[in-house]
């Protein structure tokens, strides 16, 4: 823990802090740039997970028109494929650059504490003060200590309001938890968390999987890559197959066009998500999902029939037991590699359905009396966001953030009824978490210069509990904010709040069914 310099007073250099250069904080940055925010990044570079947590194999899930500002589309692509990790990268570098965003950033600069320093008196936790409908009062609310350059001091700032911008992924492994002596401690190989496989280069992976046997644990997006990395590296007769341990088996993938349909048709317009239930609907409205549910469950089998028959997923027993929708509703969704199911034919991917599991000295165990040998064990088992959150805010802030779902109460996506003067970006998800981000830090520019207020903190606890509920009726993987069946509703809602027209289509016929993009919420003076 870095300790306090007393010969470095607080100081107030702006009245808005940003914690984070992800994508979400250098979007935030760029909508309150007329407050010439300070951002704090831990790192020597933007970009987040993209930069930190993913591998030069990962390619973009969603297509360009997708996940693009709605000032700044991409740069011509000489590939239609999805972007590469190194694309996405150079996009938003350029980004930064376009809008002059690196002035902001402090980097190497890691925030190690926040405190409430307000008039603590009459402050009732729990309660948001009379004051909040103003949220840049003109006092310091909040101190934040930065540690820089590794040193072991650290320096304090004052701000009116703070973002943070830290993300749930990244930085904080998500490890699981096993018997006494049935760990790592008891292997003879290597493990690893995939956040430590990001930080090696091309040689240091090659040598690290060439000719092992190699085992990773999980079935999402960063587990499907990293075993078609382990696979493609492992060519030829001397190359070893990597084993997959899989727990709970989601739809994936291939591309977004289902038996000739475009995948937007289903999810992402106007007609597509009245099908599905929004917080705050009319009665009318729950019984007109009520009567088209039917349509709902066809639309879902129709999907379903078309990924069984793309993909060999009952070949190799990973069809799922439960509705696409729900996949799609609790963001779980993956894009699979074109090659990753290639691989599996050729042997170098083998698939292992296990609840449960442990380590031996020389692999892995599992409950149906089976084991695997193993060289190189990688735990693709996620991040503990809540840690990294949890590691900097005070009490009862933090107490404040947890619900028993896991989830993140939070109105409009971006701030907690209780929390003064802070608001919260990248906690929501969606098809696509850029644009998300972006329309909400727009939501906020708003609250910051008066466009809006606040309503009570009941109102705000009220909806908050709304719309996950919503989320949770959707799915039984409810364990995230993710908005992708009713999306255009809450953004609907974000509109209102701006005083913004919320049918944002130029017709009827584009309103109904042509998908919306961060064009179509492209700022209004």
């Amino acid at each position: 823990m870095a300790t306090q310099d007393n010969n470095n007073p607080p100081i107030m250099v702006s009245r808005i802090g940003i914690i984070g250069a992800g994508v979400s904080g250098i979007i935030v940055a760029k909508q309150l740039s007329n407050y010439n925010p300070i951002v704090f990044e831990a790192t020597d570079s933007i970009g987040g997970v993209w930069r930190h947590c993913s591998y030069r194999c990962t390619k973009l899930q969603s297509q360009t028109w997708n996940y693009e500002f709605s000032d700044f589309p991409w740069p011509q692509r000489e590939s239609s494929d999805y972007p590469t990790q190194a694309e996405v990268l150079e996009y938003l570098h350029l980004y930064a650059v376009r809008f002059d965003l690196f002035k902001y950033v402090k980097f190497k600069s890691k925030v190690v504490q926040i405190k409430f320093i307000r008039d603590k008196d009459g402050f009732d936790f729990g309660r948001l003060p009379s004051d909040h409908e103003n949220p840049l009062p003109g006092r310091p609310v909040w101190e934040v200590s930065v540690q820089t350059n590794e040193l072991n001091i650290f320096q304090r700032y004052h701000f009116e309001f703070l973002v943070v911008c830290t993300g749930k992924y990244g930085d904080i492994p998500l490890m699981p938890t096993f018997p006494r002596n049935k760990g790592p401690e008891v292997f003879n190989g290597k493990v690893l968390h995939t956040i430590d496989y990001c930080k090696l280069d091309k040689e240091a992976t090659s040598d690290l999987v060439k000719g092992k046997k190699v085992v990773v644990v999980g079935y999402k997006k960063s587990a499907i890559d990293l075993a078609l990395d382990c696979a493609q590296t492992n060519q030829g007769p001397e190359g070893q197959p990597c084993t997959m341990i899989i727990r709970s088996l989601h739809w994936t993938l291939p591309h977004y066009r289902m038996w000739g349909v475009p995948f937007f048709l289903f999810y992402a317009t106007r007609s597509a998500q009245f099908l599905h239930q929004t917080p705050n609907q009319s009665l009318l409205k729950a019984l007109f999902c009520l009567l088209l549910s039917p349509m709902r469950r066809g639309i879902s089998k129709f999907i379903e029939s078309y990924l069984l028959w793309k993909q060999p997923m009952e070949k190799y027993g990973l069809k799922p037991d439960h509705p696409f929708e729900e996949d799609f509703a609790s963001c779980q969704i993956a894009i699979t590699p074109e090659s990753f199911f290639k691989e599996a034919d050729k042997g170098k991917i083998i698939f292992k359905r296990a609840s449960n599991w442990w380590f031996s000295k020389d692999g892995i165990e599992f409950d149906d009396n089976t084991k695997t040998d193993a060289d190189v064990v990688i735990l693709a088992t996620g991040y503990d966001g809540k840690k990294k959150l949890k590691a900097i805010l005070p009490e009862p802030f933090y107490s404040l953030l947890e619900y028993p779902s896991g989830t993140m109460p939070l109105y409009r996506g971006t701030v907690h009824p209780l929390i003064p003067n802070m608001a919260f970006l990248g906690y929501i998800e969606s098809v696509s978490n850029l644009y998300t981000s972006e329309i909400r830090s727009m939501w906020l520019s708003g609250l910051l210069a008066n466009k809006f207020k606040l309503p009570s903190a009941d109102k705000m606890v009220s909806q908050t509990i709304k719309d996950m509920e919503t989320m949770k009726k959707s799915t039984r993987f409810y364990k995230r904010n993710c908005i992708t069946t009713f999306g255009i509703n809450h953004n609907d809602e974000i509109c209102e709040d701006l005083g913004w027209n919320t049918w944002r289509k130029k017709s009827f016929i584009k309103e109904a069914f042509s998908p919306y993009t961060a064009f179509d919420y492209k700022k209004e003076d």
